[in-house]
């Protein structure tokens, strides 16, 4: 379960946000400027609310009210980028081994191999990021999250910097992801088409305030966030 509740001021932009969500996969959708990429990153703790809270099952992350913050580093979120952000002088595997020595987790060979049969890059292992497609990246960085073992996975728009051959290669592995690896996941984007096949619950944000939440029902008609 994630709950969230907070007060941001960002210059002259303000969010307001609250919603409890149990889905698997939490859909914030709203159009550039809503402030869904703030909201995300007050979740993995790399902007600290105002004012509020914010709780991963029974754990709180934040609580202004009596001086809670968890740093980044202690939340065990992954976060998955639009730009994937790999090392571009690691090849795949030692990429995708970078969480877990960042995280001192020991090698669990059996989970390396779930994920890399989960996501399809086991024939990238030798591979630099150079030399992969903008999907092949992104899967590669997916890896790289979950083999950190995160309890919440957090993916700011990862099919944002995709061309739309790219994006249907990679949607049936967010597909898998959501019903096989058991992650609880919060998926960022302005594409009302990727929030229906992905998304259990819904966020829709506008100008920093929560205006509706419920199942894909509330997602508009159209491919443009209203």
């Amino acid at each position: 379960m994630l709950r969230v509740d907070v007060s941001k001021q960002l210059g002259e932009f303000s969010i307001e946000a609250s919603f409890i969500s149990e889905g698997r996969v939490t859909g914030l959708f709203g159009a550039s400027g809503a402030g869904k990429t703030s909201l995300i990153n007050m979740i993995a703790g790399l902007l600290r609310p105002d004012r509020g809270t914010i709780a991963v099952d029974t754990e709180t992350l934040d609580d202004t009210s009596v001086h809670i913050h968890i740093p980044a580093y202690r939340r065990r979120i992954g976060y998955v980028f639009q730009d994937a952000r790999l090392f571009p002088h690691l090849d795949v595997r030692q990429n995708l081994d970078y969480g877990r020595r960042m995280n001192r987790l020991a090698d669990d060979a059996a989970q390396r191999a779930r994920v890399m049969d989960l996501l399809d890059i086991g024939g990238l292992l030798d591979r630099r990021p150079g030399k992969l497609s903008g999907g092949e990246r992104q899967r590669v960085a997916l890896g790289r999250a979950l083999l950190a073992q995160p309890r919440l996975l957090l993916l700011d728009e990862p099919l944002g910097s995709l061309d739309e051959e790219r994006k249907v290669e990679i949607l049936p592995y967010l597909v898998r992801l959501r019903d096989e690896a058991g992650i609880p996941m919060v998926y960022v984007s302005h594409d009302p088409d990727e929030m229906r096949q992905l998304a259990t619950q819904i966020v829709m944000l506008k100008r920093g305030r929560v205006t509706a939440f419920g199942g894909p029902e509330v997602l508009p008609a159209t491919s443009s966030p209203a």
